[in-house]
């Protein structure tokens, strides 16, 4: 039962040395269930790796890593460690940078996932007198469920809205008194602009107060304009639809970080290159190993996802280690004129600016034998209305300042409010038009 300000004191409050003991335990656990998966079965054969001779959370490097191509090479039901009759759900990522992943879950894990959920929704300070409305899709994706679930577990009043539909979203906030929402970042920014078509400011004819964001990496600038907008605070949440789903890591009411449960997942940050270790305070891909799952555990996922793990202990109390903000994904990088960029530094540089609106797009193409980047910006009402000089004031100041960013001067576009796609699934960043990528 929830005491003060812990969901799970038991779990939350544990010191690294009972943490690392949980985590051995379970992980010997977890090997032992895995031994009964075929793809398991054969993967440990062909790496030389025995399970019954680790020892020590450090013995699992000896595993080599599996991502997203080993779990489409083949039929996924051949990782499951227990009977199929046994599993009671599946769900898949969402496929937005490739094939699809499915991962299968029994009624257990359903309950493991929905307390680490409801851990998570309660560290924010969310209640049973709260009115929670869920603005993400139900179905393959984990993110609707998860968070229905967990809300329903804590007591709230729980909305399921699901994605779309703003006008009808905004008048469910109004009747009922939502204090909570679940939001992608970019469509929580593309609301605001209904807010404003319809007369109404959030802060004023809304009782909001917390934001859960996630599923998409969004900047800091994106989190403040945010807050400053609605008047809510807005909780940073991580996850993958490979390890359950959201509730892998979630950030405490200090957000400085986001808290990996490392009851339920061993966290690796690895050289993307080397795949080797480094140190604590530097980027690198998050690597996880799921320690609570009964149907479908993975072992030494590669995520993609590029962050660091604090130095220093949470104030908040918890010893669980702390990653940074998502920077970006290995597979969003992109490379023009030599230079590696991420969309994250665009999106960092564009919010930052007096003026912009609230959504954007990258446009690589080739003009001639050499790459082109536009950046395609909505610009307010009041500056896209007013002067033409105001304007290329705008763009100049834009391109200046994502020349310093990024190190390579692209072509700035401001276009209309409402220009650009917008829509209630991630936000398409990038549109790569190239013709030595489309070879590739």
């Amino acid at each position: 039962m929830p005491k003060g300000d812990f969901w799970n004191p038991e779990m939350e409050l544990l010191d690294r040395g009972e943490i690392e003991a949980l985590q051995m335990k379970r992980l010997r656990e977890v090997l032992e269930r895995c031994e009964r998966s075929p793809f398991y079965r054969e993967w440990f054969r062909e790496a030389g790796f025995y399970p019954h001779k680790v020892c020590s959370l450090a013995d699992l490097r000896s595993l080599p890593p599996m991502d997203k191509d080993t779990l489409r090479g083949g039929d996924p039901r051949r990782f499951l460690t227990v009977p199929l009759e046994d599993v009671v759900r599946l769900h898949s990522s969402s496929g937005t940078t490739g094939q699809a992943t499915v991962v299968f879950h029994t009624a257990r894990d359903i309950e493991a996932w929905t307390e680490l959920v409801a851990r998570c929704m309660y560290m924010t300070g969310v209640r049973r007198s709260d009115v929670f409305q869920n603005m993400m899709g139900y179905g393959l994706f984990t993110g609707g469920l998860g968070f229905h679930y967990a809300a329903e577990r804590i007591g709230c009043l729980v909305i399921p809205a699901g994605s779309g539909n703003s006008r009808r979203q905004i008048q469910l906030m109004r009747d009922f008194g939502t204090t909570v929402i679940h939001v992608i970042p970019s469509y929580a920014l593309y609301l605001l602009d209904v807010f404003r078509e319809l007369g109404l400011d959030p802060k004023r004819d809304t009782a909001l107060r917390i934001a859960l964001i996630g599923a998409e990496p969004h900047t800091e600038s994106l989190r403040l304009r945010l807050e400053e907008s609605y008047g809510f605070k807005a909780y940073n949440s991580y996850g993958l639809s490979e390890m359950s789903g959201p509730g892998v890591a979630f950030e405490c009411p200090f957000q400085e970080g986001m808290h990996v449960w490392e009851d339920s997942f061993i966290l690796e940050v690895l050289d993307p290159d080397s795949l080797e270790p480094v140190p604590v305070g530097e980027e690198g891909e998050l690597v996880f190993t799921s320690l609570h799952r009964e149907g479908m555990p993975l072992l030494r996922y590669r995520t993609r996802d590029l962050a660091y793990v604090y130095p220093d202990t949470c104030r908040c109390g918890r010893s669980h280690r702390r990653i940074s903000r998502i920077k970006g994904r290995t597979d969003d990088m992109f490379i023009v004129k030599g230079v590696n960029i991420f969309p994250m530094q665009v999106e960092r540089v564009l919010l930052g600016i007096l003026g912009v609106g609230s959504n954007y797009q990258i446009v690589l193409d080739t003009v001639g034998s050499r790459d082109e980047m536009r950046v395609l910006v909505e610009v307010s009402g009041d500056i896209w209305h007013g002067e033409v000089r105001e304007l290329n004031r705008l763009r100049r100041r834009i391109t200046e300042q994502l020349r310093r960013e990024i190190l390579v001067t692209p072509l700035v576009e401001l276009v209309e409010p409402g220009t650009l796609p917008a829509g209630e699934g991630k936000a398409v960043r990038v549109v790569d038009k190239r013709e030595h990528v489309r070879e590739e």
